[in-house]
Parts: C-alpha cells; structure tokens; sequence
C-alpha cells in the first residue's frame, strides 16, 4: 500500500542486505518497496531510465545529487509506466523547470504508486554498492517503517537477481506494428524481451516496417511476418534463463536470416553460440561508458543498462556451431564484452543502447549496419 508525500517531510529508511543503512525521507509513494540495489551515472535522462523495462525489479540510485529539475512530461517515456522498483535520490528539485514539462517527478512517482527515498547520502551509498557489489533492497516510509532488524529480516527473504526470468514479465502480450516512416524498405521481427519505444522508432526511421512479438514468440510466430531480419531486444532479469529465446535464436542462425541483438539479446546471442554468461559484480548503467568498435578503432560514449554479460575470448575468433565468431566491442572500463559478430553468417549484437535516449547518439550507426546485412542478403 502506498500513500503521497507531497508536501510532507514523511521519514523513510533505506535498508541494504548486509545490514547498511541509510536514513532520508520519503520521495513519491509512500509505502515499502524492494529490489536489487544498482546505481546509475546518467547526468540526465531520468525519465527513460525509470520507464526501461529492463530496470524491472531493480532499486535505481541516482548519483548525480540534482535529480527532476526537468520534470516530467508525456513524450519521453520509453514505455506505457515506470518500471523501476524503487527511487533513490540525493536532491530533488523543489520547482522543475522546462518548457515542456507537466508534472514534477514525485507527482509521477506518487501516480504510478513508486516508493523512493530522498535526503539520501548517494555517494556512500554508490561506494558501498561499487565495493560491495549489486544487492538487495529494500525502501520503508511511513507506517512501513518498524525496527531495523524486522526490516533487514524483510530484505534478506527477497529473491536474488541471479535466477530470476523476468523477460515475459514486461515483454508485450500481444503482437503489434511499428510502421515504415516514408517508404516500406525492409521487414524485421523484433522479439520483445523488454523493448524500449525508441527501438522500433530508430527502425522505422530507417524504412523497416517492424512487428513487435512478445518474449514469448516461436519460429513460427517470426517467420509468418516474413522478415527481412530478425531483432532481439533489451530486457531484466538473468540470461541464464532465457532458454526459449536461446532456441529462437539459434533457429534464426541456422536460417541465415540477418539478426541483430541489444543488451539481453546479445546475450542472448553469446548463449545459442556456446558462451556463457556470468553476473557482473555492480553493472553498467548510466549514458557515459567508454565502449571500442573493434571493427574500426571507433571509441564511443554510450548508454548502458545490464548486469550480466558474456563470457568470451577477447582477442581470438573462436568456433561456434554457427561458424567463426569473434568479439566486436569492449568496454573500456573494464574489458566486459560489449559485442558480438558471426564472420560466416548475417549476425551480429552490443551489449549497449543504440537507440540511446535521451542520448548519446554515439551508435546510432548500428541501425545502419543492421540494414546493410539485410541489403546484401537480398541483393
């Protein structure tokens, strides 16, 4: 159950697995709410971030202190609510400011019936997590808020991270149309694992009239679309789950249709290839990771959401059941696979946001890659 905080100073406390605390007071709903505690470098473009599907189950900490300045309005959402489980910010904007704005961010936050936490201390808390990893969470205002010990005992009984098949969870459930812009050039099959809007968008701006399938879609389901190429979404949760997609992935190599993965579909990709996955210990996210397109040298800036990534050889091509496979794209950070490509067949997949909003806009080149492989299979 949660109730407003607007124009309140309700307490809230914010309780980590391994017994860390911290105080501040309630932001948006007020309530009781729990997650997978990450942390996320964007210094803008909150209002994609918590409408991502792939934040589903996960309590978002924003490190930039200044957090709603811009508000909120009804053009940027990345999909139909807020996926995130739970809100934590150092500094909310008591006045947003932008010209396009109509509600604040805690008014959202309070609608969609989200519980966060404000007056926070975010900088210990994002040392904590780099240090500690990734972990469980839960956020307690109002009549939520009891001992320290019930709460931590709440906490700890939650479900991990790892394990968890979330996919289905926020994946449409029923089939639909994204239309060509101007004239219809190709047709692709995008499965639904927990697309953001702006994917099939950067699609159609490109000519490709697109049909967005749920998490659920077999070969079948794909190919009756007859599809020029075949695209595999963001999304939550563990790959080492994503069995059923692992299984339509590998239907579409033996094909040769043209495919093209993002984040949970690349590693979806290094899963039907043979590889295998592992939990990172605190993740990417934010709009500021330094990734290397291998293919040319390229450094880009880019937007990053996962917490699990690819286990592959960095620098030899290796054998697949699909032919020669090798590492296209590596974080700078910290050599995390950051992409995939097939050298005997039409696929390829990052491990990042190429549609990038609110931005950077550093990989948009990918889309035009997609379209070249689907070019050269029908010429």
């Amino acid at each position: 159950m949660t109730t407003s905080t607007r124009g309140t100073r309700v307490p809230a406390v914010l309780v980590l697995e391994d017994g860390r605390i911290f105080r501040g007071r309630a932001y948006g709903a007020v309530g009781e709410t729990f997650g997978e505690a990450v942390f996320s470098t964007g210094m803008s473009g909150y209002q994609e971030t918590l409408t991502d599907p792939s934040y589903h189950r996960q309590v978002v900490v924003m490190t930039a202190p200044h957090v709603g300045n811009t508000g909120v309005n009804d053009e940027d959402p990345e999909s139909g609510r807020i996926w995130v489980s739970g809100y934590v910010v150092r500094d909310p904007a008591r006045v947003p400011s932008n010209w396009r704005a109509t509600r604040t961010l805690d008014e959202e936050l309070e609608r969609q019936g989200v519980v966060g936490i404000s007056g926070v201390d975010t900088r210990a808390l994002t040392r904590h997590l780099r240090e500690r990893g990734a972990m469980r969470v839960g956020i307690f205002s109002g009549d939520a808020v009891r001992g320290d010990g019930e709460l931590l005992a709440k906490v700890q009984a939650q479900p991990q991270m790892k394990g968890a098949d979330l996919s289905a969870e926020v994946a449409t459930k029923e089939a639909y149309v994204v239309p060509a812009i101007g004239e219809k050039k190709f047709t692709v099959a995008a499965v639904d694992l927990g697309i953001k809007g702006m994917t099939p968008h950067r699609m159609a701006e490109r000519g490709i009239e697109v049909h967005v399938l749920p998490a659920t879609a077999t070969a079948e389901d794909v190919y009756a679309v007859e599809p020029d190429g075949v695209f595999f979404s963001n999304g939550p949760g563990d790959p080492a789950t994503a069995d059923g997609p692992v299984a339509l992935m590998q239907e579409v190599l033996r094909r040769e249709t043209p495919l093209f993965g993002i984040c949970f579909g690349n590693q979806i990709l290094g899963r039907a290839l043979g590889f295998g996955t592992y939990k990172l210990k605190y993740g990417h996210r934010g709009i500021n990771q330094p990734v290397q397109d291998r293919t040319t040298g390229k450094v880009e800036v880019t937007a990053h959401n996962h917490g699990f990534a690819v286990d592959a050889p960095l620098d030899t091509v290796s054998d697949t059941p699909f032919g020669r496979a090798e590492v296209s794209h590596v974080c700078l950070n910290d050599n995390v696979v950051e992409g995939l490509r097939l050298l005997d067949r039409p696929a390829f997949s990052v491990q990042y946001h190429p549609e990038a909003a609110a931005g950077p806009h550093d990989a948009a080149y990918l889309f035009d890659r997609f379209v070249s492989l689907m070019e050269a299979e029908r010429a």
